[in-house]
């Protein structure tokens, strides 16, 4: 009998001893471990630090919060590559509903998204960056410089398009003009110089365009001869 009354005795002891620890840890809290402990009202005094378990408190809800990021982030980066269309016409095209871009350009359907045109000419897009220029804006607290980039796209089978953005980078310029230029992407139309045989090789007549001060006319060219334009122009139209 007495040894069992020193048993119980000590069992008492230990656990007031370790009740007396998880108290200072956990404040008034209750239940919540030391995860959530020092922050509560029993922190007074600095005392309760040697009770923390050398931050373990903090160390443990780090440790939770690395692991739930590292999972959202792996996450994120996947949902990143999937396209979620956001309009009728990307729905359509993502439902296989439309086949090929001429369908849209036969029904003259704005394209608002740059995963329409990837959708379809993604392995034979090809871009050139025309041009990236400073430009800047007056302001109370000086000049503020920004880049203005151009870039051109285009397949070398009949698609091309220009696209014009100004941002602080010049990466960030660039990127965005390339997305502007494959929604801003025209068909060509293409046709023969003299006989009609073979593949299309030209452009059917003449063209004239104007755009501010400058004209740009294009004339059909025998097949061979290849593009006869300015350095600039021809970029273009080599695709």
């Amino acid at each position: 009998l007495p040894i069992e009354e020193a048993r119980t005795a000590r069992d008492t002891v230990a656990m007031d001893v370790r009740g007396r620890g998880r108290g200072r840890g956990m404040g008034d809290r209750g239940g919540f471990g030391r995860g959530f402990g020092g922050r509560g009202g029993d922190r007074g005094g600095r005392g309760g630090r040697g009770d923390r378990g050398g931050r373990g408190g903090r160390g443990g809800r780090g440790g939770r919060g690395r692991g739930r990021g590292r999972r959202g982030r792996r996450g994120r980066k996947d949902d990143d590559k999937v396209w979620h269309p956001v309009t009728k016409l990307g729905r359509l095209v993502k439902a296989k509903k439309i086949i090929s871009l001429e369908d849209i350009f036969l029904f003259s359907l704005p394209i608002k998204e740059p995963q329409i045109v990837d959708y379809f000419l993604k392995d034979s897009l090809k871009d050139e960056v025309m041009k990236v220029m400073p430009v800047q804006k007056q302001t109370t607290a000086g000049q503020r410089t920004r880049f203005k980039a151009f870039v051109a796209v285009g397949d070398c089978n009949g698609h091309v398009g220009l696209g014009v953005k100004c941002s602080a980078e010049v990466a960030t310029a660039i990127r965005g003009a390339i997305e502007r230029a494959k929604i801003n992407i025209i068909p060509v139309r293409r046709g023969y110089w003299g006989g009609t045989f073979g593949k299309p090789h030209t452009i059917p007549t003449k063209v004239t365009g104007k755009c501010g001060s400058v004209t740009m006319r294009l004339i059909p060219a025998p097949r061979g001869t290849g593009v006869v334009a300015a350095r600039v122009p021809k970029k273009v139209l080599e695709f």
